[in-house]
């Protein structure tokens, strides 16, 4: 049935997923604050798909690589 749904494909740097994945995976989502409880699961369906997606590998990430990531992506900040 989920197949049934539209998709949309997003490319991510692979740093930018390395630390999506850290932060999801030790992040309690009820304490995240959202104004709709979509956003939500929105948040538990981005980190299930980087789980199982086939051609990603950040499940595996090492704490190393993780620092690593993090580095590169707060180096490209703008802000």
């Amino acid at each position: 049935m989920e197949d049934d749904l539209p998709t949309v494909t997003v490319r991510l740097w692979r740093a930018d997923a390395v630390v999506l994945f850290d932060w999801l995976t030790s992040t309690d989502l009820d304490s995240v604050p959202v104004t709709h409880p979509a956003q939500k699961q929105a948040l538990a369906d981005l980190l299930s798909r980087l789980e199982w997606a086939a051609d990603t590998d950040v499940t595996g990430s090492t704490a190393q690589e993780i620092a690593a990531a993090q580095q590169e992506v707060a180096r490209d900040m703008g802000w």
